[in-house]
């Protein structure tokens, strides 16, 4: 029973050996072959292009741009800032807490249509704005102040009043300087050798002083020319005409009589009358005052 049982299992054995060596054994490939396998190479390649390109593209930009670590081109970035140097072009807006030029080099804005600087508060309201264009240079404000660099006032301005604080106010206009509305000053005076013409073309001149009203011509003459009448009036005072010579020119002349009338000569001495009225007229000189007899042109 043994042997037979052996026998069996070696005729098993030999059997499964000849059935393996029979069959073929079977290989399993890995990886890509053919067009795919040239595709992929094809594309590695032009990667590995672009890549060469876009590096050389960026070594070109860092070099055009001057990138460096301190900054690019002419701007640089420093501890107290930004520094830029030479001419800069802004597209947008620029917002900066203080622009400040190199020292000894003075601080060029240029603009094709115009500079515009403005203040505003918190809630973005316009306070102070300062605009500079092809129509002119504009300010608005509160206040408009002018100082020297000694911090004296030269100049200021607000919805009160104009000051000017310098020691000479100089109008070089021909037709001189127009005033709407009313001119409070301690002196008028003209330049040397300059006349002085006060002058309302329209309306009246009007001048007051609480103390006094002083008109001095040091080295020529005074005129005061009107059309109707030129009045002097004095309420609680007197009027005194102090001079070497005083000269009254056109009165009339009064005619005496034709019973009174001297025959002959030429009177050349006349004396000077007044009617009740007030106004003065000459009259014929004689041994005594011939004014009563000439009062003809009182009437």
């Amino acid at each position: 029973m043994t042997r037979m049982i052996k026998r069996m299992t070696q005729e098993q054995c030999t059997h499964r050996n000849n059935v393996q060596s029979s069959e073929k054994p079977q290989v399993y490939k890995v990886g890509i072959y053919g067009w795919r396998k040239r595709c992929l190479y094809f594309f590695v390649l032009l990667l590995m292009i672009l890549i060469l390109i876009n590096l050389a593209l960026t070594i070109w930009i860092l070099k055009v741009m001057n990138f460096t670590i301190d900054g690019m081109g002419n701007l640089r970035i420093t501890e107290k800032g930004l520094k830029l140097e030479g001419d800069s072009e802004f597209l947008q807006p620029l917002y900066a807490k203080e622009i400040q030029s190199k020292p000894g080099r003075p601080l060029f804005l240029q603009s094709s249509r115009n500079v515009s600087v403005n203040i505003v508060n918190s809630n973005n309201k316009l306070l102070t704005q300062l605009v500079t264009g092809s129509s002119g240079f504009k300010a608005r404000g509160k206040m408009f102040e002018v100082k020297s660099t000694s911090g004296k006032l030269l100049f200021s301005a607000d919805e009160q009043e104009v000051v000017v604080g310098a020691d000479r106010l100089r109008v070089m206009g021909a037709e001189g300087a127009v005033f709407s509305k009313s001119v409070e000053t301690p002196h008028v005076r003209a330049e040397p050798f300059k006349e002085l013409r006060l002058e309302s073309p329209t309306r009246s001149l009007l001048m007051e002083a609480p103390k006094g009203i002083q008109i001095l011509a040091e080295a020529g003459d005074i005129q005061a020319i009107c059309r109707s009448e030129l009045r002097l009036e004095s309420k609680d005072g007197e009027i005194s005409l102090d001079a070497q010579r005083i000269r009254l020119l056109q009165l009339p002349e009064g005619k005496a009589s034709t019973s009174s009338s001297s025959s002959g000569t030429r009177q050349t001495v006349y004396e000077v009358c007044v009617c009740p009225n007030g106004r003065l007229f000459l009259s014929q000189a004689g041994t005594g005052s011939t004014c009563q007899i000439s009062n003809n042109v009182c009437l």
